[in-house]
């Protein structure tokens, strides 16, 4: 299936799975949060760290920045960079108290402070120019993308980094059918696995069809310039099915 048009295609997003993004995430991600990052190894065929620690190799960081992560889940970014560097202060928000539940805890093991704020990203409850960088992974499909990254945009310090990481629409046609084939077979066997819920697996054919309308790099790259980002980069991994952006807010904004 062929999606809109850049220039529509947010609207046709919303208007074709705004249901599912108000009425059904949330009881999907309450039930697969204690066993989120186990089901993500297992369809990923062992390679969710290596995909994180991809990521994190595009985000240069500094002692004493402060950093939010949007969409946190179980706070797989946050430990990771204060890991690397303990001194950041590290928020994390995302509308799911259970995987945040389950990220604080992940975080209290490591000895890392995470703070913690439950709510719509769509609306960021911080100041203007707070951040000196921003991640957000592997929730963009689920999201009103375009409305996310200028509230990322906004809460950015001019100079503040943007960095970005989500499964994309490939841009050849025959590896996102190939793509699209083990997706469904993995939504299917790790739901059987990890015994999930009713709605969960009700949502199968939904991850398919947001990442269908999704974006490529690509076309990701001209929507966050179209926001009003500069110096946008990015690179794939696996002939375009992950993509890892970088966005800077120009200063004097």
């Amino acid at each position: 299936m062929s999606p809109p048009p850049i220039a529509t295609r947010e609207i046709a997003r919303e208007e074709r799975f705004n249901d599912v993004w108000s009425q059904q995430l949330d009881v999907v991600f309450a039930d697969v949060a204690p066993y989120y990052d186990r089901a993500n190894n297992v369809a990923s065929l062992g390679l969710w760290n290596w995909f994180l620690s991809q990521f994190m190799s595009t985000i240069p960081i500094h002692p004493g920045e402060r950093v939010l992560d949007v969409c946190a889940g179980t706070n797989a970014v946050g430990i990771a960079l204060l890991a690397r560097e303990p001194s950041l202060d590290v928020h994390a928000m995302d509308r799911s108290a259970e995987m945040q539940a389950v990220g604080q805890e992940r975080a209290r093991a490591r000895g890392f402070h995470i703070h913690s704020t439950i709510g719509d990203v769509h609306e960021l409850p911080f100041p203007d120019n707070h951040f000196d960088v921003v991640t957000l992974q592997f929730a963009s499909r689920h999201l009103r993308i375009k409305r996310v990254a200028s509230e990322i945009l906004r809460v950015l310090k001019p100079g503040g980094r943007f960095h970005h990481c989500d499964m994309l629409r490939p841009a050849n046609p025959a590896v996102e059918k190939m793509y699209y084939a083990y997706l469904r077979f993995c939504l299917s066997f790790t739901g059987f696995v990890f015994r999930s819920g009713p709605v969960a697996l009700n949502c199968k054919k939904y991850f398919i069809n947001a990442l269908e309308m999704f974006y490529s790099a690509d076309e990701l790259s001209l929507l966050l310039e179209e926001i009003g980002y500069r110096d946008v980069s990015y690179k794939t991994i696996f002939a375009g099915m992950i993509g890892m952006h970088r966005a800077v807010k120009p200063t004097g904004s």
